[in-house]
C-alpha cells in the first residue's frame, strides 16, 4: 500500500502506512477518501476506469472503477479468463484501463512474462492502428522490485528499484535513444532514475487534468519536449511549481515564498538553512519568469531554474516526516528505563546473583545492547543468536564436566551443537547471505523426497507422543485418543494440499502425495484448515478440563496432561509454520529430550529458553525486515478477512519457534524441582530483565540515530519487531500463557 499511495497521490507515505498495510481491510486500506490521479481522471468528461488484476486496487480504490475482474492476492489459482479477449472488448476511447499482474509462483514466470509480452504487443498494435488511439499512453511500472534472493518490498537496491516505461505513438517524434549506451555521470545506471511520486504529475500532465492535492511529484522532464511552444512548457512546471508551494508554505509559515523578484537579503551569500535555500531558489525562478521568453532557447534556460526548485522542494518536503517529538521520545525511554531498574533490582535480590549462568546472562544483556547501536548488526542479528547458542552449549559442557559427568555431558553438548548448527543453515535470513544456498529454499527444492519424509517423520513421532499420555484409566481419555490418528493424519493432508497450491515445485515427483490431494479434492482448504484447528483446540481444552475438575497430582497424571497439551500444541504450531519448517520442530523435539536429561538450574533453563527462542526465530526464515514476515499462514481456516483473526495467526506463524520453546521450557521447568519450590518466579523476571534491556537499548538507538541513513529501513522496523517481542510474545505468550496457563497446568 505505501508505494501505491506515492504512486497514485503523488505523496510520500508514512511509516505508519507500512504498519497499515498488513490490516488489510476494507476499511483500514484504503486511498477512497484522498485526492488521486484515479479520481482526477474519473471525474474528468468522458472518464472511465476498468481494471483487471490484483483485487488490492479494488479495496484501496472502492468504487472506481465502471468495471473490473479483480483476483485474490491469496492462493492465485489458474485463471482460464481470455485477457485479451477482455482487451478487445475496451476499445471504447472514453475508457482507461489499469492493468495489475502478480505472479506468486517461480515456476509460472516465464510463462507470464510471454503472456504479457503479447498483451502490451497486442494493445501498442492497437495504438498504432486505431486512429482515436494514436494520442494513447501505455504504462508499464511496478510498485515494487525483488533482488536476487527474492525478497520483495523491502529496502536492498533490487527492491527499490522497480522498472518504469512510458509507451505511446507519439514518443516517435521526440528523438529518444531507443536502448541507452552509455551510463549516468558519476553512475553505472543506464536508465534515468525518477520517485514514484513523479509519475502522479506526470500523468497529470500528458493526459489533462489536475494534480493531486498533495502532490510533492515533480513533472518528469524528458517529456517537456512533447510541447512545442515554450511557453506551454513554462505553464507546465508553474502549475506544478504552484501546486508544491502550497504545501511548502503550511509547512513552513513563516516563510512567505511571495512571487516578489526583489532580492532576498540572505540570498546574497550562502543561505544559512534549506528552507532559506530553497526560498532563494523560488525567488531565483519567479525573477527568471519575469523576464520575456519569446523565444524557445530563452525558455529552457528558464525551465531549469524551476525544475531545481521542484527537486528541492520535493527532497524537502520528503524529510519532514523525520521532525520527531523529541519530548515523546525522551518519555518513552525514561519509562523503558523505570522498567529496567526495577527489573534488575528484582533480580539482583538476596540468592539470585553470583552464578556462572547470571554472567552469561548479562554478557547477553551487554551484547544485544550494544548491537542495536549498528545497522549491519540489527540486519544480521541471527549470528549474535547462534553464537550465544553455540557459547552456553559449551557452558552446559564444561558444568556436567565439573560434576563428574564428563561422558553425559558430551554427548549432550555435541548433540546440542549438531542440531543448533543445522538450525543456522535451514534458512538464511538478513541481508548479507540472502539467497545463498540453505535447506529450506535449496536443499528441499532439488529434494523434496528428502523433506516429506521428514516431515512424514514430524507427524508420526507427535502422534506416538500422543499415545502413552492417554493412560489416564478413563473411558471418555480413551474415546478421545481415538480422534489423534485422524487429527494428525487430517493435519498431514492439509500440509499436503497447501503445500500443492503455495508451492507445487515440492509436490512434483513425490509417487503418494497426488493420491491425498485426490481424496480431498471436494473440500475448500479453508474447510480443511479449520477441520484440524477445530480439532486441536477441542483436545486441548479437554486437557485443561481434566487439569481443573480430575484429581491430577499424581505424578503419571500430571505427566500425561503435560505431555498431551505440549503435543497438540506443537501440532497447532506445525499447522501454522510452511511445510519446508516442518522438519525443525522434530529437530526442537530432540534439544528438548537433551535438556530434560541434564541436571539444570532455574536460571540456567531460562537462558536456555532465551537463546532458543530467538535462535528458532530466525532459523525458521524470520529477521528485523518488515518484508520477511511471513503471510502465507495468516489465512488459515479464515474465508472473509477479519483483522483480529488474521493478525493473530500471522504473529504465531512468524514465532511459531519461540511459542514451542515456552511450551518446552515449562515443560523442564515442571520437572526441576527449584523452579517449583524454591525460586517459583525467578524465570519469568529474568526474561523480564532482558526484554527491558532490550526496548531500551532499541529506544535509546531510534533516538540517537533517527539522522541515520538507515532510520527508516532498519532501525524503526527494528523497533517495530521489539514492541512484538515485547507486547506479544513476553506480555502474552511468556507472562500470560506460560507463567500462568502452563505453569498450572504442566505442575
Amino acid at each position: 500500500m505505501p508505494r501505491v499511495k506515492a504512486i497514485t497521490t503523488g505523496s510520500v507515505p508514512s511509516f505508519v502506512d507500512v504498519i497499515l498495510n498488513f490490516a488489510e481491510s476494507d476499511t483500514t486500506s484504503t486511498l477512497a477518501h484522498q485526492d488521486t490521479w484515479l479520481a482526477q481522471l474519473r471525474v474528468k468528461p468522458g472518464g472511465r476506469l476498468v481494471m483487471y488484476g490484483d483485487d488490492t486496487w479494488l479495496k484501496l480504490f472502492p468504487g472506481m472503477f465502471y468495471r473490473h475482474d479483480g483476483t485474490t492476492s491469496f492462493f492465485v489459482s489458474v485463471r482460464t479468463s481470455n485477457l485479451p479477449f477482455l482487451l478487445d472488448q475496451s476499445s471504447d476511447p472514453e475508457q482507461r484501463i489499469l492493468l495489475k499482474s502478480t505472479t506468486m509462483s517461480p515456476g509460472i514466470y516465464l510463462r507470464k512474462w510471454k503472456e504479457m509480452d503479447s498483451i502490451v504487443k497486442q494493445i501498442y498494435s492497437s495504438m498504432e492502428k486505431e486512429a482515436h488511439l494514436s494520442s494513447a499512453l501505455l504504462i508499464l511500472c511496478g510498485d515494487h522490485g525483488m533482488n536476487d534472493g527474492g525478497n520483495h518490498g523491502g529496502a536492498s537496491a533490487g527492491e527499490t528499484s522497480p522498472a518504469l516505461t512510458f509507451i505511446s505513438p507519439k514518443f516517435q517524434d521526440m528523438g529518444l535513444v531507443k536502448a541507452p549506451l552509455k551510463p549516468s555521470p558519476g553512475e553505472f545506471d543506464f536508465y534515468d532514475i525518477i520517485d514514484q511520486s513523479d509519475i502522479a504529475p506526470t500523468l497529470g500532465g500528458l493526459l489533462g487534468f489536475p494534480v493531486p492535492l498533495n502532490n510533492l511529484g515533480v513533472f518528469i522532464p524528458q517529456f517537456l519536449p512533447l510541447w512545442k511552444k515554450g511557453e506551454e512548457r513554462l505553464q507546465l512546471l508553474q502549475e506544478n511549481a504552484q501546486q508544491i508551494i502550497k504545501i511548502v508554505k503550511q509547512t513552513y509559515p513563516g516563510y512567505k515564498f511571495d512571487s516578489t523578484t526583489a532580492q532576498l537579503t540572505h540570498c546574497d551569500g550562502s543561505p544559512n538553512s534549506e528552507i532559506a535555500e530553497l526560498e532563494c531558489k523560488w525567488q531565483r525562478a519567479q525573477r527568471m519568469i519575469s523576464q520575456p521568453a519569446e523565444d524557445t532557447t530563452l525558455s529552457l534556460d528558464i525551465e531549469q531554474p524551476l525544475i531545481d526548485f521542484l527537486r528541492t522542494a520535493q527532497t524537502m518536503m520528503s524529510s519532514t516526516a523525520s521532525n520527531y517529538n523529541l519530548s515523546r521520545l525522551y518519555q518513552g525511554i525514561a519509562f523503558s528505563g523505570i522498567a529496567f531498574l526495577l527489573s534488575l533490582y528484582s533480580c539482583m535480590q538476596k540468592g539470585r546473583n553470583g552464578t556462572a549462568a547470571m554472567g552469561y546472562m548479562f554478557l547477553v544483556l551487554l551484547g544485544y545492547g550494544a548491537l542495536m547501536f549498528a545497522s549491519s548488526y540489527v540486519e544480521e542479528e541471527q549470528h549474535f543468536w547462534y553464537w550465544m547458542a553455540s557459547g552456553w552449549i559449551f557452558y552446559i559442557y564444561w558444568k556436567s564436566s565439573n560434576n563428574h559427568k564428563v561422558k553425559s555431558g558430551y554427548v549432550g553438548a555435541f548433540v546440542l551443537a549438531t542440531l543448533t548448527r543445522i538450525m543456522r543453515r535451514w534458512n538464511q535470513t538478513g541481508q548479507k547471505f540472502a539467497g545463498e544456498p540453505d535447506i529450506a529454499n535449496t536443499f528441499f527444492r532439488d529434494h523434496p523426497n528428502v523433506m516429506w519424509l521428514l516431515i512424514l517423520f514430524t507427524y508420526t513421532d507427535l502422534y506416538q507422543r500422543l499415545l502413552p499420555n492417554t493412560s489416564i484409566a478413563d473411558p471418555t481419555n480413551k474415546l478421545l485418543s481415538l480422534l489423534y490418528l485422524p487429527l494428525t493424519s487430517f493435519s498431514f493432508i492439509f500440509k499436503v494440499v497447501f503445500t500443492d497450491a503455495d508451492a507445487p515445485e515440492l509436490i512434483r515427483n513425490i509417487p503418494f502425495l497426488p493420491f491425498l490431494i485426490r481424496g480431498v479434492r471436494g473440500l475448500s482448504l479453508v474447510f480443511q484448515a479449520r477441520v484440524v484447528l477445530i480439532g486441536v483446540l477441542v483436545c486441548s481444552l479437554y486437557a485443561i478440563y481434566l487439569r481443573a475438575t480430575r484429581n491430577s497430582n499424581r505424578t503419571g497424571a500430571r505427566r500425561d496432561i503435560r505431555g498431551t497439551f505440549h503435543t497438540l500444541l506443537s501440532l497447532f504450531l506445525i499447522t501454522q509454520s510452511r511445510a519446508t519448517n516442518i522438519p525443525l520442530f522434530a529437530l526442537f523435539r530432540i534439544q528438548q529430550q537433551v535438556l530434560s536429561s541434564m541436571s539444570l538450574s532455574t536460571t540456567e533453563i531460562t537462558v536456555t529458553s532465551l537463546l532458543f527462542q530467538y535462535a528458532s526465530f530466525f532459523a525458521l526464515g524470520g529477521s528485523n525486515a518488515i518484508s520477511s514476515v511471513d503471510l502465507s499462514n495468516a489465512y488459515n481456516g479464515v474465508s472473509g478477512y477479519n483483522v483480529g483473526v488474521v493478525g493473530i495467526l500471522t504473529f504465531i506463524s512468524n514465532w511459531a519457534g519461540p511459542i514451542w520453546w515456552v511450551s518446552a521450557t515449562h515443560h523442564l521447568l515442571s520437572i526441576t524441582r527449584s523452579a517449583r519450590q524454591n525460586q517459583p518466579n525467578k524465570h519469568i523476571q529474568l526474561l523480564t530483565l532482558f526484554v527491558a534491556t532490550s526496548l531500551l537499548a532499541v529506544m535509546i538507538a531510534c533516538t540517537a540515530l533517527r539522522t541515520h541513513l538507515f532510520i527508516w529501513t532498519v532501525f524503526s522496523p527494528k523497533f517495530l519487531y521489539s514492541m512484538a517481542w515485547t507486547l506479544a510474545q513476553h506480555i502474552i505468550i511468556n507472562i500470560l500463557f506460560g507463567e500462568h496457563l502452563l505453569r498450572w497446568l504442566y505442575n
